[in-house]
C-alpha cells in the first residue's frame, strides 16, 4: 500500500490516485520513470486514464524543491478494441515542459504520441508504454495496519505484527505510464523528482494526487484530511508544514522501541533525510531506494521495509519482497500483467468491479 486508495479522492476515482513512482537508468544514456495508478486494476479499480486527467514526472534540476522541468501525460476518450466490449484503449500525447509550464498547465512540446496497451517509440529517442501492468509494490497490508493501530491507538510498538509473511499485491495488477528518455533530456547530475495527478479540463489545474517517498501518506500523517492535504500541496512547502510532524512520529516509535538514546535527536535526522519528499537520483546510475540512502527507485526494491526500519530505527520487515519473476530486462521493464487465470482466486480489494 505504498499511496493505494490513500484519501477519499482515490478512493471515489482510483484513476487519479498515483500508487507508486520509480526512477532509474534503462538502456545506456537513458533514464526511465513511470508512475501508477488504478490500484487493484481490474478487480476493484479501472484499467484505465481519466481523460480529464494529467499525469506528470516532475523535476526539480536546482535544489530548491520546485520543478523546473515536467513530463506531462494527457488520456483521450476511451474506446473499446475491435470486437472485444471488454478491452479498452485510449491515445495520449506526452509534452516536455519547462519554466512556468512545468509548474502548471498543459503546455509544452509533444515529445510522443501513443495508444494505450503499446510500445511506442518516438524519433527523438522516446519510448512509451501505458497500459495494464503487474503491480511491482510488495507488502503485507494486514500486518502494517496491526502495528500502525497499535501505534497510533494504544501508543504501543508491536513488531509482532508482522508474523503473517503475506504479499496482500500478489498477483494485482495496476495501470501503469512508463516513460524512457535520453537522459541528457531532463540533464546531468543530482535531480529530484515526484509525480503527479492532476483534473485540467475546462478549470485551471487542480492537483489530487502526490508521490515522493513510498508509505508517506500511511506511516507518518493518520489522519484523512492529513493525506488529502498532502496530496494537493507541493513540495517547497514540506518543510513548513512536514517536517515537525515527521520528527514527532519518528521520535515516538524508536522511545516505543527503544532504538535510540535520544528519540527526538532520531526524529529530527530522519525529518531532514525525507523532507522535503522527493526522491533524489544521480541521473546515469544504478538506482537504488535502501537503508543507506535514496537514489532513485527500481522495480524490485522493498520500499516497505526500508521505510519500516527508517521510521522505527529497527530492523523491521514484512517477510515479502517484489516478485523478480514480473520485471523484464526491456522496455517497459515492467513485465506481463496477471491473467484473468492467474486471479482466480484473488479478492478484489475493495468490493467487486462490474468491467465494460
Amino acid at each position: 500500500m505504498s499511496h493505494h486508495f490513500d484519501t477519499p479522492t482515490a478512493l471515489a476515482d482510483p484513476r487519479i490516485n498515483v500508487c507508486d513512482f520509480y526512477l532509474f537508468r534503462g538502456r545506456p544514456g537513458t533514464t526511465v520513470m513511470a508512475l501508477t495508478v488504478n490500484p487493484d486494476a481490474g478487480l476493484s479499480a479501472p484499467d484505465t486514464f481519466r481523460e480529464e486527467g494529467l499525469y506528470a514526472f516532475r523535476f526539480d534540476l536546482n535544489g530548491d524543491a520546485v520543478e523546473e522541468l515536467a513530463f506531462k501525460v494527457r488520456f483521450g476518450a476511451v474506446s473499446h478494441v475491435a470486437g472485444e466490449a471488454h478491452e479498452h484503449v485510449q491515445n495520449y500525447e506526452i509534452l516536455r515542459s519547462t519554466g512556468r509550464s512545468a509548474i502548471q498547465g498543459a503546455e509544452g512540446e509533444v515529445i510522443i504520441s501513443g495508444r494505450t496497451g503499446e510500445v511506442m517509440r518516438g524519433g527523438a529517442g522516446v519510448t512509451t508504454f501505458a497500459g495494464l501492468a503487474p503491480d511491482m509494490f510488495a507488502g503485507d497490508a494486514a500486518a502494517i495496519t496491526r502495528f500502525l493501530t497499535a501505534f497510533y491507538k494504544d501508543n504501543r510498538f508491536d513488531p509482532a505484527a508482522f508474523q503473517n509473511r503475506s504479499n496482500f499485491f500478489s498477483k494485482r495488477n495496476v495501470t501503469a505510464i512508463v516513460v524512457e528518455v535520453p537522459t541528457k533530456m531532463i540533464g546531468e547530475g543530482r535531480v529530484h523528482a515526484w509525480a503527479t495527478a492532476s483534473l485540467h479540463g475546462h478549470a485551471p489545474e487542480v492537483q489530487v494526487s502526490r508521490w515522493g517517498v513510498p508509505l508517506f501518506t500511511y506511516m507518518f500523517l493518520p489522519e484523512p484530511g492529513m493525506k488529502e492535504a498532502y496530496n494537493r500541496s507541493v513540495p517547497s512547502s514540506d518543510v513548513r508544514r512536514l517536517s515537525a510532524q515527521i520528527s514527532k512520529i519518528s521520535g515516538m516509535l524508536t522511545k516505543l522501541a527503544g532504538s535510540s538514546a535520544n528519540p527526538n535527536d532520531y526524529g529530527q535526522q530522519l525529518a531532514a533525510r525525507i523532507c522535503p519528499t522527493i526522491l533524489p537520483y544521480e541521473l546515469d546510475t544504478p538506482a537504488a531506494f535502501d537503508f543507506v540512502g535514496f537514489n532513485g527507485r527500481a522495480l524490485t526494491d522493498d520500499a516497505m521495509d526500508v521505510m519500516l526500519t527508517l521510521a522505527t530505527n529497527t530492523a523491521l520487515s514484512d517477510g515479502v519482497a517484489p516478485t523478480m519473476k514480473r520485471v523484464s530486462e526491456t522496455f517497459p521493464y515492467f513485465g506481463a500483467p496477471y491473467t484473468n487465470a492467474e486471479q482466480i482466486n484473488v479478492e478484489p480489494a475493495r468490493g467487486s468491479l462490474k468491467k465494460g
